[in-house]
């Protein structure tokens, strides 16, 4: 009885240890494949492309981003390439402008290599994917080409008041990307200065084309008021002419109707007409310091010792002429 519990004992101690191997065995084998798995996985991110080598030979290029598939190392590799935009400066340069001017120029580029295997593959081959090699190399090529660029504009074209006349003509990004595998997007000044006698040159130019808009501007303005002028002028005499107009009729209606009110009164009372006639003379002759000696007997005197009732147009008897 006894030996078998141990017989029992031992085989399950020994069932024991097999499982406990093969457990091992099987977490060795899922260690391997997740290694393996892992090692044949590619992951590309926004960005950025990978390109998978074999044997150091560029096979394929990756540029979605996600999950890519490569034969595990050290058949396949692989190599990311950085798919940003990038900037480089060509450094402060003495060029000559078309209008036989020199000036200092510092340009900057904006490049990036572009989502393309062949040019991504040119990439590598042109600079073994370093950005600093392409920077470089961007800078001498950028170099040879300012000069080129700047002497195809007039100083105009560089510096001006107005933001329309700027112009900076885009470097030949074909050669570029033939030789090196990238894109030029952009070219623009970075800094620009200018010698001595190119300065003073500049501002003469400026000071003259501001003179210029200032003299066109004046007279404009000159002519302007000269038609403000004009025009008030016009008014105003249309205005004088048509007030003397109504002041002739009004003073012509108001003396006719006066005439026909004298007229009236004359009709009615004719010593009374003449009366008032002659009063309104003598407040008209007559001043505050005024002295006149006159004969009383002589119109229009007369009615102040006659009275109303006596014509203040006629003679005194002894002034009358006698027939003959």
């Amino acid at each position: 009885m006894e030996n078998g519990l141990k017989q029992d004992t031992r085989a399950t101690v020994a069932i024991t240890r097999w499982l406990s191997e093969y457990a091992r065995f099987v977490a060795a084998g899922f260690i391997v494949l997740a290694a393996a798995i892992s090692a044949c996985i590619v992951l590309v991110v926004p960005g950025q492309a990978v390109v998978v080598t074999r044997l150091g030979d560029p096979i394929r290029v990756a540029t979605t981003p996600g999950l890519a598939w490569k034969i595990p190392a050290p058949i396949e590799s692989t190599v990311p390439v950085d798919l940003r935009l990038k900037t480089t400066s060509s450094g402060l340069q003495d060029v000559g402008t078309r209008d036989g001017l020199r000036i200092l120029v510092q340009a900057y580029v904006a490049w990036q290599v572009p989502d393309d295997a062949d040019h991504i593959r040119q990439f590598l081959r042109a600079v073994q994917n370093n950005p600093d090699v392409a920077a470089e190399q961007l800078r001498s090529f950028i170099g040879s080409s300012l000069e080129i660029t700047v002497s195809s504009f007039d100083l105009a074209n560089l510096i001006n008041t107005d933001p329309a006349q700027i112009q900076l003509g885009q470097l030949e990004d074909q050669e570029a990307l033939k030789v090196y595998g990238v894109t030029i997007r952009q070219v623009g000044i970075e800094r620009l200065t200018l010698p001595p006698e190119t300065l003073s040159a500049t501002v003469s130019r400026m000071q003259a084309e501001r003179a210029t808009v200032a003299a066109a501007r004046e007279a404009e303005g000159q002519r302007a008021a000269a038609e403000i002028v004009s025009n008030a002028d016009r008014d105003s005499r249309i205005l004088v002419a048509k007030s003397q107009t109504e002041a002739a009729a009004i003073d012509a209606k108001s003396r006719v109707e006066a005439a026909d009110i004298y007229g009236k009164a004359y009709n009615d009372n004719r010593d009374l007409y003449t009366l008032l006639r002659s009063l309104d003379t003598l407040n008209t002759v007559v001043g505050k310091n005024t002295r006149l000696i006159l004969r009383t007997d002589a119109a229009p005197f007369r009615v102040l010792v006659d009275g109303p009732g006596t014509s203040a147009g006629a003679l005194p008897q002894s002034a009358q002429a006698k027939p003959r």
